[in-house]
């Protein structure tokens, strides 16, 4: 509820605002439940302001960061592997929409805005994309990252390299799945 209201209004919620949500009688209850929380080191109680909750860690899966998720091609497609590679210790909140998960470019098809072969995509899992973003985008059983361009029943995937052509999908004969948008670059990951 905490991590909901600060992703909903940028803001922790008030004592008597977790009381309400929570059917509580009292702000003190809430506050003694606040108090359980701190000592299990979820979130840090700020003495003074009534909204001064500042969450540690999320939940079990967030504690270990984002998973890296296969290799994507920024060139020619590759077949992606299904399987989390590893974790790194990244915040998703750091990425706006929040990253889901990683994945490691392979190419330099996007090297025009900035997205360099071996870097660390940031992506936000959904479907609902709109022309001009940055897809990562699954061509049949191919991954691919590139700038998305739907005309009705055709959708061209562009690269941000003049060297490279766009990919051409006829959606009457291919099977195209967005994975989700590009929402930041981790140039590389020996620092992590």
């Amino acid at each position: 509820m905490i991590k909901a209201k600060i992703e909903d209004s940028g803001m922790p919620p008030t004592r008597a605002e977790i009381a309400r949500e929570l059917g509580f009688r009292s702000a003190n209850a809430a506050e003694e439940h606040l108090k359980a929380l701190a000592r299990k080191e979820v979130i840090e109680i700020v003495p003074g302001a009534s909204r001064g909750i500042r969450v540690l860690r999320h939940d079990e899966v967030e504690a270990k960061g984002l998973p890296l998720i296969g290799r994507v091609a920024a060139g020619e497609p590759i077949l992606a592997q299904e399987h989390v590679e590893t974790h790194y210790e990244v915040d998703p909140a750091l990425f706006k929409p929040r990253a889901d998960f990683l994945l490691r470019v392979n190419g330099m098809s996007m090297k025009d805005i900035g997205i360099m072969d071996g870097d660390l995509l940031a992506v936000h899992k959904t479907q609902d994309v709109h022309n001009g973003q940055v897809v990562v985008a699954r061509v049949d059983d191919d991954v691919t990252v590139k700038r998305l361009d739907k005309q009705g029943s055709q959708v061209l995937l562009h690269a941000e390299n003049e060297d490279f052509a766009p990919i051409v999908v006829d959606l009457t004969h291919q099977q195209l799945t967005i994975e989700g948008i590009a929402v930041g670059v981790i140039r590389t990951a020996d620092w992590m």
